[in-house]
């Protein structure tokens, strides 16, 4: 799916996806205003094709860390893992000024392509772009905003959103067909836009199961928790621990390190041989959920993925090309690979992949209508 995504080209990307509206050794440091903490990410650089340019790419991390297996790390892989000089830092706060001060550190340094993964970065890029006319800024998961609170991006940036409402959906049937009954729990970080279409998919995606696919899996109102922020483990783990004893087999987490508590939760059950899973989020969070080495036994289900790495890598291969989609909004979703699940999961069997993979090419169809939004009939 990987390849076949980096293979249809921007400007195939472009006609599908667009909304109206809308040289050196790599440096891997995380300095000047930052807390000084070495990455251990391990990017898979054959993954990508190695730009052969002197571009100078930046990213500026949002509240996690550039190891959290989620956001940050997906679109820091597509970044290293793309282009020989680059860097990332971690700001000293979470305030527009604390992101505006990293992004300025990074211009300054010479860094002129600029990476911004989340919503958090909305107001901060809004100042940015018009700041920094000769730089060229990508935002994840949000659009610019400019002084007077209106979305608006400029010649010099980009806006990327995915559907993760097909994402949950995708997620949902795969762990409906392969468990065929239960309770099933969804764990969200905070209530914004993107968790929100990441749970109504997944309830839809549940609800499909049911109704075509012969499973009986239920997600009842108590088991639908949006725990408030992306970065409180122990919360997560709570959480988990609450809907486990009450009998849910299989939680959605969609919730950063929030849902990394839930891993931690699951895993020690395991452990002690309860049958109990996580579903992933934005990455393959496979190894996060390994609780047996030896056998390579890990709690994941499956995870509902967003492409971040391979969108991001996109845009740079862009701008090196004189593509740069400038004062657009893309949207990365099923017709462009831009989301799904992981190709290959030892806790998927072939009966279910060869199921979901059925469901996708209907979804590409356009036979499989799902909601992006809540017309009442959908939890959260």
């Amino acid at each position: 799916m990987r390849k076949k995504f980096l293979a249809i080209g921007l400007a195939s990307l472009l006609s599908m996806s667009l909304l109206a509206g809308c040289g050196s050794e790599s440096t891997t440091t995380n300095t000047s205003n930052t807390t000084n903490t070495s990455s251990n990410v391990a990017v898979e650089e054959s993954r990508f094709e190695k730009i052969n340019s002197d571009l100078k790419v930046g990213m500026v991390t949002d509240s996690g860390t550039i190891d959290d297996r989620s956001f940050n790390q997906g679109a820091w892989e597509g970044v290293s893992g793309t282009a020989e000089n680059n860097k990332y830092l971690q700001p000293s706060g979470e305030t527009d000024a604390d992101y505006l001060e990293s992004i300025g550190n990074l211009y300054d340094a010479g860094y002129k392509f600029i990476v911004a993964p989340g919503y958090k970065f909305e107001r901060a890029i809004g100042v940015a772009q018009e700041k920094y006319p000769d730089a060229k800024f990508v935002i994840l998961d949000g659009s610019p905003v400019n002084e007077a609170g209106e979305q608006s991006v400029a010649v010099n940036t980009v806006s990327i959103y995915f559907a993760e409402e097909q994402g949950g959906f995708i997620a949902g049937v795969a762990a409906a067909v392969e468990m065929k009954e239960g309770d099933f729990g969804f764990i969200g970080g905070m209530a914004i836009p993107a968790v929100q279409r990441f749970n109504y998919g997944f309830q839809q995606g549940i609800a499909y199961a049911n109704e075509n696919l012969g499973t009986n899996v239920s997600l009842k109102e108590e088991n639908v928790v949006y725990q408030g922020a992306f970065d409180d483990k122990a919360g997560g783990q709570q959480v988990a621990a609450q809907m486990y004893d009450k009998g849910v087999k299989v939680i959605f987490t969609a919730a950063g390190g929030t849902g990394i508590g839930a891993i931690t939760e699951a895993k020690s059950r395991a452990t002690s041989g309860e049958e109990v899973f996580v579903i992933g989020v934005d990455v393959d969070q496979y190894a996060d959920g390994v609780y047996d080495q030896a056998a390579n036994k890990s709690v994941i289900l499956t995870s509902a993925m967003k492409f971040i790495d391979e969108s991001t890598s996109a845009m740079i291969h862009a701008e090196v090309k004189g593509e740069f989609p400038g004062g657009q909004v893309l949207t990365f979703d099923i017709q462009n690979d831009g989301i799904g699940i992981p190709a290959e999961n030892p806790n998927l069997s072939e009966e279910t992949m060869s199921v979901v993979n059925t469901v996708i090419e209907s979804m590409k169809k356009g036979e499989i209508t799902i909601l992006a939004e809540n017309d009442g009939s959908l939890i959260g």
